[in-house]
């Protein structure tokens, strides 16, 4: 595989990473993937992964072409595939369009890929050249990179609190600690990852839809809703439930009575029963489950005794909090992490590859397990 790019083509490969994001939301458990066609310096079709089950980016850019691609560069941001699954192999429809050079951003990851569709490319005469912006490419596909090498979601941590660390006041009212821009990244996340889950405590205590809500984007799509639910208290006239029908529900739960679960899946719930971990859902077990489901990811809204478990259990791999300029105090103000905690400074959790920045009035903190 060739390794030696023009200015050109890393314009052209940042255009292919842009088309991949479109289909943010839409192709889990697939990863984003753009590609462009260029011939005779001109891009002459641009496609990407639209939709899972959908055309693929090669194919969607291939289809697009308004004129012959014979002896043309195509660019795209994951190996072209090389096995038949929802859709034929990309490589195929590569060597039939007579494509005679293909510039890859990064190596595909999936035991059936692997530098197969690379191999099988050169095989056919076809010069590879990679992996262009290869971190771009990582980056934007960290969720699929994670879910194929494990086959559990990638879980994201997500918080709001106070300055001095509550999330509720000494009430227990949340409604609102930050402000709407803020509330409506929040809302573009829920778009992104494939499932939100809480504990029901949440359920009971709020009635939240778990929704996506987002003015920025049009047809938001809808996370599969999980509650973590271990006695089976989820009240049946709850909001989830009743739309269960509308939005997918799964309620997780270490109670086996079967007439009780009848009444949540004659609801239209999934009910996914596992074995009990300090009497509550064993988290790990969950994720395995959540896996076999094709749940490629998961954005943890829950309260401080969920967080605790999911960092305990160690299915964190990314946190987000949102910290408002406020101060609520009170000794007994609910914050974002209880459970017993660490008994030392040295065994805190710690987050690396950080960002922060300002949303709105808000301060907003990401980083990596």
């Amino acid at each position: 595989m060739e390794t030696h790019f023009s200015k050109e083509d890393e314009i052209y490969m940042k255009r292919a990473i842009e088309l991949a994001k479109k289909g943010l939301g839409w192709v889990n458990p697939n990863p984003l993937v753009g590609a462009v066609i260029v011939k005779d310096g001109r891009i002459i079709g641009e496609g990407w992964h639209r939709k899972y089950g959908e055309l693929h980016a090669e194919r969607d850019a291939l289809l697009r072409c308004g004129e012959s691609t014979e002896g043309a560069t195509i660019y795209v941001t994951l190996e072209p595939c090389c096995h038949y699954g929802k859709q034929p192999p990309c490589t195929q429809a590569i060597v039939e369009a007579g494509i005679k050079r293909v510039v890859i951003g990064s190596m595909d990851p999936n035991p059936l890929v692997s530098g197969k569709g690379v191999k099988f490319l050169e095989e056919h005469g076809i010069r590879v050249c990679g992996c262009l912006c290869n971190q771009e490419c990582m980056e934007m596909n960290y969720v699929f990179f994670h879910y194929i090498n494990k086959k559990e979601p990638y879980v994201v941590m997500k918080y709001a609190q106070t300055l001095d660390g509550k999330i509720a006041t000494y009430k227990g009212l949340s409604k609102w600690i930050t402000g709407s821009e803020a509330r409506e990244n929040v809302h573009k996340d829920r778009y992104r990852y494939a499932g939100i889950m809480v504990g029901v405590g949440t359920v009971i205590s709020d009635d939240p839809m778990l929704d996506c809500r987002s003015e920025a984007i049009a047809n938001p799509h809808n996370p599969v809703r999980i509650i973590c639910d271990s006695r089976l208290r989820t009240p049946a006239d709850s909001r989830i439930v009743k739309s269960a029908g509308q939005i997918p529900v799964i309620i997780a739960t270490c109670i086996t009575d079967k007439e009780r679960i009848c009444q949540y899946e004659n609801a239209g719930c999934d009910v996914i029963t596992t074995s009990p971990c300090e009497g509550h859902v064993n988290l790990t077990e969950l994720m395995s489950k959540l896996g076999e489901r094709g749940i490629d990811s998961i954005i943890l809204e829950g309260g401080g005794t969920l967080n605790w478990a999911a960092l305990k259990a160690g299915i964190v791999n990314r946190v987000q909090i949102y910290i408002a300029p406020k101060i609520f105090g009170g000794e007994s103000s609910k914050t974002a992490v209880e459970g017993q905690g660490v008994e030392s400074p040295a065994d805190a959790y710690v987050l690396k590859n950080k960002c922060v920045k300002c949303i709105g009035d808000d301060i907003f903190i990401e980083g990596e397990m």
